[in-house]
């Protein structure tokens, strides 16, 4: 079986465009010229007197949500330091909270139909050996299968591990219904390797890939910079080359998460995408 075109691949994540409300995010959608969403489904769940006719306006308006993501509480990316304390669902003050948002989010996507959601884990200890393993594991796990019971697959995304740290972690985890949501610009942005090289050794887990373009940092243990994808350091057509080898048939979420243009970005990003993908 073929896979589709790659326009048939393309979404856009919902949160990159800051929408109002659910009429604010399907004009830009329009704008951006691509129907089709991940869907940040926390704002459905906190904040149902305005997001709570999402599904319903997004259906008559012939928009696809194509995945979901969840957000954890308390989360400070403002350095690297900051998120490797307080990201995903690492923290235990916030795990309470935060499991109540994942079994909400889940009882919402089954609604909705959707087989994919996706979510930042937070530093993942690297080795079996590190205490906060354990908890972690159990986390992951109970998060696992709450999705799947619904047979909705979750997606960790890369962030502050190397690819073959993820691997292992992901070896050793050994759940049949945790994979990866993979983000090439993470690579770069976290300074944790190559992106085409790293898409290789995560083909096996990856369910989805975010299109996002980054510059890696001069200053090491700092951020680098997210750009619009074609100005960073992404090299897409040797990117989407590697991936057409060893992946098939994932969605490709257009993700812009720093500047004030972000639908002129998204529309870029398409471009690229619909020039690279399958170059003459």
């Amino acid at each position: 079986m073929n896979p589709p075109p790659v326009a048939q691949r393309l979404a856009v994540c919902t949160w990159s465009l800051q929408p109002a409300d659910p009429h604010d995010l399907i004009a830009k959608l329009r704008a951006t010229g691509i129907p089709r969403v991940q869907l940040a489904l926390i704002p459905l769940v906190n904040h149902p007197k305005v997001w709570g006719d999402t599904e319903r306006l997004l259906r008559e308006n012939h928009i696809e949500v194509v995945s979901g993501m969840v957000d954890c509480v308390g989360e400070d990316y403002s350095t690297l330091d900051s998120i490797r304390i307080t990201g995903g669902i690492k923290p235990d003050p916030h795990w309470p909270q935060n499991r109540r948002n994942f079994t909400a989010a889940a009882a919402l996507a089954k609604k909705m139909g959707l087989k994919l959601v996706t979510f930042h884990a937070g530093f993942l200890p690297h080795s079996a050996k590190d205490p906060a393993f354990v908890t972690m594991r159990q986390r992951l796990d109970e998060i696992a299968d709450m999705f799947m019971v619904h047979n909705i697959l979750v997606g960790l995304e890369t962030g502050q591990e190397t690819a073959a740290e993820l691997a292992n972690l992901l070896n050793l985890l050994n759940h049949p219904n945790i994979g990866v949501n993979f983000d090439p610009a993470n690579m770069i942005l976290y300074d944790k390797g190559d992106p085409v090289e790293a898409l290789r050794v995560l083909a096996p887990w990856i369910r989805q890939v975010h299109i996002k373009d980054a510059t890696r940092t001069k200053v090491p243990g700092t951020w680098g910079a997210e750009v619009p994808v074609g100005t960073g350091e992404v090299d897409w057509r040797k990117f989407f080359s590697t991936f057409r080898q060893v992946i098939f048939n994932v969605n490709l979420a257009i993700e812009r998460e720093a500047g004030n243009n972000r639908v002129a970005d998204i529309r870029t990003a398409r471009e690229v995408v619909e020039r690279t993908f399958n170059p003459a």
